[in-house]
This record gives C-alpha cells, sequence and structure tokens, in this order.
C-alpha cells in the first residue's frame, strides 16, 4: 500500500504551515518552491506524472540525489542546498506526523546531515563611502527624491528589503518623534526612530508621490507608479553603488545591495559605542549570535582592544653566530675555484 503524496501536501501549505506554525508567507513560498522542485526532480528521474507520486517514491535515496542536483547541475551553493534540505525535513516532520506508518522512512530523510559550508566576512561601507552612496543622488532626476529617501531609510533603520517593500503609509510618524514601524521576520514588529534629515527626505517624496490608483498604500512606488519590488530596490542601490564608485574608487569592490546597506548600519552602531544587545534589538534578530558576526568584523575595534594590550617584551641579546671554522668551510663549498677542472 502506498501514500499518495497530494492529500499531504494540500494540508502541509493549507493548514500546517500557515496555521498552525504561524509562518509568513514569505517563508510558505519558500518551502513551497523547494518542495515544487523535488517533485519535479522525483517525476522526471522515476518516469511519473506528478499527480501520481507516493509519499515512498521520496525515499531517502532520491533525496540525496536531489540535493546533489541542486550543487552540480542548477549550480546552487551549500547554504542553498541546506536552505532546500531544513524545507524537507519540515514536510517529512509533518508527515511522520500525520501517517506514523511512515516514520521510518520520514526519520531516514530527517537524518540527512546539513553540508559543511564556509564562513564568509559580510561586506560593509565606510562612512565616507555611505556619504559618496548618497551624494551620487540626483535629486532632479525623474526618480531622485524617491531614492534619497530610500537610501537614508535603509541606512538609518538597518531595515531589511523585504521590511522596505512592505512598509505602508500608516507605519510613518513624521511629527512629535519622528519613526517608523517595520514588520520583520516572525511577524515580529519594531519601531526605529528618524533622524531629521530622513524624515526632511521622506517628507518630500511623499508629497510628490503618485500611485497608480488611490488604494496603493506602499510608501515606495516604481516609475510606474505600482509598489517597488525587492528586485526594484536591489537594481536602485546597485545603480548608486556603480555611481559613488567615480569619486570612492574603494566601493570597486563592494557590490551595494540592500543587506550590504544593513550590514553598514550594524557596524556603524557598534562603532557609535552602543551595546549590543540594543544593535540585535533595533535590526530585528531573533538571535544575539546572529548580532555577533559584527563584533567578528569590526577591525577598527579590534585595533582599539589590541592597542589596550601591552605588547611582550622581546629579548634583545644578539644572535647566535656559527663558529668561525664552520662559515670557513661553508665559504670553501662556495668557492669559485673548487669547481675549476684541470685538463
Amino acid at each position: 500500500m502506498t501514500h499518495p503524496l497530494a492529500p499531504l501536501l494540500k494540508r502541509f501549505f493549507s493548514h500546517y504551515l500557515p496555521v498552525q506554525k504561524g509562518l509568513s508567507v514569505n517563508t510558505v513560498r519558500v518551502y513551497r518552491d523547494t518542495v515544487k522542485l523535488l517533485l519535479c526532480y522525483a517525476a522526471d528521474s522515476l518516469h511519473k506524472s506528478v499527480d501520481l507520486l507516493a509519499v515512498e517514491d521520496l525515499a531517502e535515496p532520491l533525496v540525496l540525489r536531489f540535493l546533489d542536483d541542486l550543487e552540480q547541475t542548477r549550480g546552487c551553493s551549500a547554504r542553498t542546498r541546506n536552505s532546500r534540505l531544513a524545507a524537507i525535513r519540515s514536510l517529512f516532520a509533518f508527515i511522520a506526523r500525520e501517517e506514523p506508518i511512515l516514520l521510518v522512512q520520514c526519520q531516514q530523510v530527517r537524518a540527512i546531515p546539513l553540508k559543511r559550508t564556509k564562513h564568509k566576512t559580510i561586506d560593509y561601507l565606510e562612512e565616507n563611502e555611505m556619504q559618496a552612496v548618497l551624494d551620487a543622488v540626483d535629486i532632479n532626476s525623474r526618480t531622485g527624491i524617491r531614492d534619497r529617501a530610500l537610501l537614508l531609510l535603509l541606512y538609518n533603520t538597518g531595515a531589511r528589503v523585504s521590511e522596505i517593500v512592505t512598509l505602508q503609509l500608516a507605519d510613518l510618524r513624521l511629527v512629535g518623534s519622528p519613526q517608523i514601524r517595520l514588520h520583520g521576520k516572525g511577524n515580529k514588529e519594531r519601531s526605529c526612530p528618524l533622524w531629521p534629515e530622513t524624515v526632511a527626505a521622506v517628507e518630500a517624496y511623499i508629497e510628490q508621490r503618485t500611485p497608480k490608483t488611490a488604494g496603493i498604500e506602499h510608501v515606495f512606488l516604481n516609475a510606474n507608479g505600482d509598489p517597488i519590488t525587492r528586485f526594484g530596490i536591489r537594481y536602485v542601490t546597485r545603480s548608486y553603488g556603480v555611481r559613488a564608485k567615480a569619486k570612492q574608487p574603494s566601493l570597486t569592490s563592494k557590490p551595494l545591495n540592500p543587506h550590504t546597506i544593513r550590514h553598514t548600519t550594524a557596524m556603524h552602531l557598534l562603532r557609535s559605542g552602543n551595546d549590543i544587545n540594543m544593535v540585535s534589538y533595533w535590526l530585528g534578530h531573533a538571535d544575539l549570535n546572529t548580532t555577533h558576526i559584527y563584533v567578528e568584523i569590526d577591525m577598527e575595534t579590534k585595533r582599539r582592544m589590541l592597542a589596550k594590550a601591552e605588547p611582550p617584551s622581546i629579548s634583545k641579546q644578539a644572535p647566535w653566530h656559527k663558529p668561525h671554522v664552520l662559515q670557513w668551510l661553508n665559504a670553501l663549498a662556495r668557492d669559485p675555484r673548487l669547481c675549476v677542472v684541470n685538463h
């Protein structure tokens, strides 16, 4: 007896993930994309129609071949492979709850280990580099006022690109004590105060903001008046990163994207003497260990730490010399006259 996969998938995506686990729409979409890739790979490998696949078809050997195919054929990184595996593990945890008879198969799939990944340092901008990016904005261009407000808001708040994409007009408070409300991962909300410069830039943008329809409440719009996408924001940041290279050549090795600006905000907050716990709260990190990466890469702080430590005393004794006889013998070996051949 086999167990059809389709009914389990329907309950997994329609009830378990969004209702029982309360995952966000974006997270559910990531799980959906993983399952789509897995089903297509299984159907092609087993020469079966996707709608005829059973849970038993997705055994451990097939899942392992699928993960290898992600890296070898699709060119995915080990991190992406691990992300896909995490979604598959969640699916089989659900199946084990729904169909206990499949517990052994589910345990085998869930026991597939994550692949070790390289620990990479992150890119961030120094203060003068970030200033060069902001100076690269021409407010007389068609989208200049919007772009200045967008860049300042990213830098001011350290927001994720998804948080800026979903930002609504109702999330802004530009009078009294200016601040914005951000909707982060796991449906967690946090508020960030705003610089006067950011408030002025956002107010200038809102005055000339022209949505395509009256019902659009998203703060940032594209050139057509529709809500800007995360890809649109990446395009904007990348464009100004390229422009700023003319005045700041050090940006050549630092491609600019929204996450780079987020890292930049974190680094500058830490360098200003703020406690790491407060920086973690500012960025909306659920785990303090996520914030520790900024301490690891802050060379300026490390230099200050090293300056406070006394260097060891080094002996001033003269170096040891070889005995005169050994030096003389070594010199003989290098004497060209010893290599002369008499005929």
